[in-house]
């Protein structure tokens, strides 16, 4: 179909409205840009923040959306004070209930999950529920409860749609989007290796939060910086693709590849291994989700295969990654073992981006965080979030004990 004629179908069918949970963030920006090319197919229902009020404030000016929603108490009322004479139209609501309402809306098509870490679980599994289409950038809510998040799924009836590039690239690669029959071998994960892919180990030690944030490839927020360049996103990866796909994970396997233009590839069992490639932008997955199983422009330009010069592959290798172990040693365990991964590496995050611990720490504390934790069955919302809780705290603690050390060292 050319790409005329699809503009004229898709403006002859039902405006689809769409809630941006996380609207503030990197993803939530490019979701916004993808569908302002489009106002004849989507419409943006509501759009949420954590705190960034007049961020917010700006992105309602433009797509005017019915409702927005702020986390935070104080940050809702001061947006309410802000909007109330120049945006009267816009409902405003707050905290994780705020969220998991607009999720579930009934003129709600489409949910994009963009909220960063643990605190975007509950309105995602709301908009699940709800039995919307999720286009999933969340990868904590299936690191933290995937068997319970594709449960309700399968209950409701929720299309789960994974917007991280390389989850979108398996799944264009997999008929099915799933194993399942589909004669496949294994899943390869490719990852761009970070900032630090070239350095040595003992160099790492003085990594500073500016240096970890410097993508060489994507532009993403600190948190999600850091754990790429840590490898952590990658361990993440495995785990939602696992819970996505229906893999083991002995059939999911990780590979460096710098130039962040194949995304990721299956191999079937006949030795053929396909692959999606495209520049690095998140653009091109979420026009992809947005549409399925229509493509559409995503505003992303075509790869340029005469200029774009060698693509390498690199086997992880030599240690200096061991978040990726840990990764994969939670997801065997399982339980509440991927939940205490989780939540022991976003606190740890935090305190390096804090300059409260060093880079090198980050994996010391998730190590051991989950030698310590104990971990049960999953069987519930609940128990993951004791599990998240508690090791939580037990990751503050270690790091309070490190700080102590320190001090005493420097006295």
């Amino acid at each position: 179909m050319a790409t005329e004629d699809l503009g004229v179908a898709l403006a002859g069918e039902r405006i689809q409205g769409v809630a941006v949970l996380g609207a503030t963030g990197s993803i939530g920006g490019s979701t916004l840009e993808v569908l302002a090319l489009y106002p004849e197919r989507f419409r943006v229902v509501a759009l949420t923040a954590h705190r960034s009020v007049e961020r917010l404030f700006a992105l309602c000016l433009r797509f005017r959306p019915r409702y927005a929603v702020l986390v935070d108490d104080d940050a809702a009322s001061a947006f309410s004070a802000r909007a109330r004479d120049v945006l009267p139209e816009v409902v405003v609501l707050s905290g994780e209930e705020g969220l998991a309402a607009v999720a579930s809306l009934p003129e709600v098509d489409q949910v994009m999950a963009a909220i960063v870490g643990a605190a975007g679980l509950k309105s995602t599994l709301a908009a699940v529920r709800a039995g919307k289409r999720v286009l999933l950038a969340n990868k904590e809510s299936l690191v933290m409860a995937g068997g319970l998040f594709m449960e309700e799924a399968r209950q409701s009836g929720a299309e789960v749609l994974p917007v991280d590039s390389e989850h979108n690239a398996i799944f264009q690669c997999l008929p099915g989007g799933r194993l399942a029959g589909s004669g496949v071998r294994r899943i390869l994960l490719t990852a761009s290796g970070g900032p630090f892919r070239t350095w040595r180990a003992e160099d790492l030690v003085g990594v500073t939060p500016e240096q970890a944030i410097a993508h060489p490839k994507w532009v993403m927020g600190p948190k999600i910086s850091v754990d790429s360049a840590t490898m952590m996103n990658k361990g993440l990866e495995v785990i939602e693709a696992c819970w996505l796909f229906g893999a083991r994970s002995d059939q999911v396997d990780v590979l460096i590849h710098p130039q962040s233009v194949v995304h990721s590839m299956v191999e079937y069992e006949d030795s053929s291994v396909v692959a999606q490639l495209g520049n690095p932008d998140m653009r091109t997955p979420i026009a992809y989700a947005l549409a399925w199983p229509r493509r559409i422009r995503s505003g992303v330009p075509s790869l340029d295969f005469c200029a774009m010069g060698a693509l390498t592959f690199e086997p992880v290798g030599d240690g200096r990654f061991p978040c990726l172990s840990f990764a994969y040693q939670a997801l065997r365990q399982g339980g509440t073992a991927p939940a205490v991964l989780n939540a022991a590496n976003e606190v740890a995050v935090q305190a390096f981006l804090d300059r409260t611990i060093g880079f090198t720490d980050i994996a010391r504390v998730i190590g051991a965080v989950l030698e310590l934790e104990p971990t049960q069955q999953a069987a519930d919302l609940a128990a993951v979030f004791q599990a998240d809780a508690s090791a939580r705290r037990r990751a503050a603690m270690l790091i309070g004990h490190h700080q102590s050390d320190v001090r005493s060292c420097a006295h």
